[in-house]
């Protein structure tokens, strides 16, 4: 039922309004709807936040976002982790509709004793809604004016309409015909689940001894623990380890997903289970749980949280084979189903078939997921979601969400827009994307367009530059300069983002020509990396990925995703966009000016939106490139030449802030 103020399609709106809309702490995002009523008169509007305990939070007063366009919008803020409700309220706005009247009758020596005298009855009824503190004597005074006859009627309008009166009725203004929108709900989580940068890394490789005509010999968890300090440096806050747990040895995969694996040969990850245990065993080779649990403490002593990769998913060999056969899918000659995603097979793995047994399922994966909470693990990087029923998912993050809020989900989903969008409705705090394919500046503008959107308020991206199944061609043909400015890319235009270890090598080279697999694969063989001599020798971009971190840290504009905005440049090759992010300490801007074309040298006249910077058309402003350290005046129509492997990128800060010491709060 529509009510006396018709208050419609209030936004942020998850699923027609049965689910939550989605921040963090401190993240401010825009409540929209449209407002309006019969007749002339004017109305107003405000939002209405009530925190977890269901205290409303400060008064949000909105504003009509176009002239005539009867769409109003506020922003808000959270400042708490919890359940919320945010609501509209509309009303006739009489003071408004008063002094519109007045502006135009008084003028016009129409009625205007009546005018003046309308005008201090209600300015007296408003000023009993002003506390004392806070202005009631203006208005009062404003009452005393619009009375006094002996003054000039455009006087005594003039004192109506005076700063001071004028701020303490906005302040506390008077409300006729009040109407609320039904409270819409909202979930705020911790930052880290905007925020972060992600580094993959497999402990086996860390460490291991790979000699010709020997058994390779395994890292351990103690061994990737030496790595922590050097991925800390970087600057990174998660570190995300594959699974850890045994691996079958049935149709077990060699060196570049053979099917003929060596007597040495070590397996994938993915393929959990074998007589030492599942999903809540380690493999033997990478230690013990006092091992793991050195390791966890190890990043959480750097300041990094782990992340532990979740595979619903079983080798033949694992207990539930032959404990629960009821959890797989059987073929019409009694054998269980291997994966497959055609072309792809993976004879290695089984999958779980839900419908036989979805509690028990439900039961099992919450206790395996809780054992690892027990261990410090508070992110789940959770293997192809989208092959498993979304209401198991909602049931799962529910259950663990509901006593432990602070536990992450990220979906690896690189699948239909459909199942991405609603595993993030469901309860997934984090989602993959299409990043990796995205590289030409009309899908790259097109993609965070949408991103920063709608989406937004309840799907938060995670842009992986690459993971250990996808080297995309763009970073096979493009060499180190590829490599630079994807990081740029993916560092700057999503608050959170990842790399898998090799990234900072520029490790290139595909399994054959059109695929987007890795030659030698970490998947499926040992891969320890001379890291030291990389740096060394100059072989790496660490450098780059270092200051890529520092300058998300120090710029709150680059730790928001709502507000991104594209600035035209006269070449294709050339990509610009500015991100802001208003605080407490004002207002920072970050511009960003990417040459997307490895290969060779681009010069661009980048045509920036002024307005939208904060400065007017005409002036120019001081910038500090965030990368180099140069200074430059850009203005309107600014020229840039971007060299590949000199320079990827110009990061500029506009009205910066302060720099940030350390990691956010998570």
């Amino acid at each position: 039922m529509i009510g006396r103020i018709p208050v419609l399609d209030v936004r942020p709106q998850v699923d027609c309004g049965r689910r939550p809309a989605k921040a963090v702490t401190g993240e401010t995002f825009q409540v929209t709807a449209t407002v309006f009523r019969e007749g002339h008169d004017a109305v107003a509007a405000n939002v209405v936040l009530r925190d977890p305990t269901g205290r409303p939070g400060p008064w949000t007063p909105m504003r009509e976002l176009a002239p005539g366009s009867d769409r109003w919008g506020a922003d808000v803020t959270p400042d708490a982790e919890g359940r919320w409700t945010y609501a509209v309220e509309a009303w006739s706005d009489p003071v408004a509709t008063w002094r519109h009247t007045a502006r135009i009758k008084i003028p016009a020596g129409i009625d205007t004793a009546l005018v003046l005298a309308e005008g201090a009855e209600l300015y007296e009824r408003a000023a009993a809604g002003v506390p004392k503190r806070d202005g009631r004597e203006a208005v009062l005074g404003a009452v005393d004016a619009l009375r006094d006859e002996e003054r000039p009627a455009a006087t005594r309008l003039a004192a109506a309409l005076a700063p001071d009166a004028t701020a303490a009725l906005d302040r506390h203004p008077l409300r006729e015909l009040v109407t609320a929108s039904r409270p819409l709900a909202l979930i705020v989580e911790r930052r880290r689940a905007l925020f972060g940068s992600w580094y993959e890394l497999f402990p086996r490789s860390e460490g291991a001894i790979v000699k010709e005509g020997a058994p390779p010999v395994s890292g351990t968890f103690r061994t990737a623990a030496e790595r922590l300090p050097a991925v800390a440096a970087m600057g990174f806050d998660v570190v995300y380890l594959p699974p850890v747990h045994p691996i079958g040895t049935t149709y077990r995969k060699g060196p570049n997903n053979t099917l003929s694996p060596g007597a040495h040969d070590v397996g994938v990850p993915w393929a959990i289970g074998s007589p030492d245990g599942g999903h809540d065993a380690l493999h033997p080779d990478l230690g013990t749980f006092e091992d793991f649990d050195h390791f966890v403490e190890a990043a959480r002593e750097l300041r990094m949280e782990v992340a532990l990769d979740f595979a619903l998913q079983c080798s033949p060999d694992h207990p539930w084979v032959e404990k629960h056969p009821e959890w797989f899918h059987h073929r019409a000659d009694g054998t269980i189903a291997y994966a497959e995603n055609p072309p792809k097979k993976y004879q290695d793995i089984y999958p779980i078939a839900f419908e036989a047994d979805m509690r028990g399922l439900v039961n099992e994966t919450v206790r395996v997921l809780r054992f690892w909470m027990d261990h410090g693990v508070r992110i789940f990087r959770v293997d192809n979601p989208h092959t498993k029923p979304v209401v198991f998912w909602e049931k799962v993050i529910a259950d663990i969400n509901r006593g432990d809020p602070d536990v992450m989900f990220l979906a690896e989903a690189f699948t239909r827009p459909a199942m991405m969008h609603t595993l993030a409705a469901i309860g997934f705090q984090q989602s993959y994307t299409y990043f990796t394919w995205r590289n030409t500046k009309q899908e790259l503008t097109e993609y965070l367009t949408e991103l920063s959107g709608e989406t937004a308020s309840y799907m938060r991206p995670n842009f992986f530059v690459n993971t250990p199944d996808i080297l995309h061609a763009y970073l096979q043909h493009g060499g180190r300069p590829a490599f630079e400015v994807r990081a740029v890319l993916a560092a700057t235009m999503s608050p959170s983002w990842g790399v898998y270890a090799g990234y900072e090598l520029c490790e290139n080279v595909p399994l054959r020509d059109g695929s987007e697999e890795y030659l030698d694969s970490e998947k499926y063989q040992l891969r320890p990396r001379d890291w030291e001599s990389a740096e060394r020798e100059g072989r790496t971009i660490t450098p780059l990925i270092t200051a890529l971190n520092r300058i998300r840290r120090r710029h709150p504009a680059l730790q928001q995703l709502r507000d991104i905005h594209f600035h035209p440049t006269d070449n294709e090759a050339v990509i610009a966009y500015s991100k802001t992010a208003e605080g407490a300490s004002g207002s920072n801007t970050v511009l960003v000016v990417a040459n997307l074309d490895p290969h060779h040298t681009q010069e661009a006249t980048v045509s920036l939106d002024m307005p939208h910077l904060g400065l007017d058309w005409h002036e120019s402003a001081p910038v500090r490139d965030e990368l180099t350290g140069e200074t430059y005046h850009w203005g309107r129509a600014t020229y840039v030449r971007l060299e590949p492997g000199v320079t990827p990128a110009h990061i500029v800060a506009l009205r910066p802030s302060p720099p940030i010491g350390g990691s956010p709060t998570s």
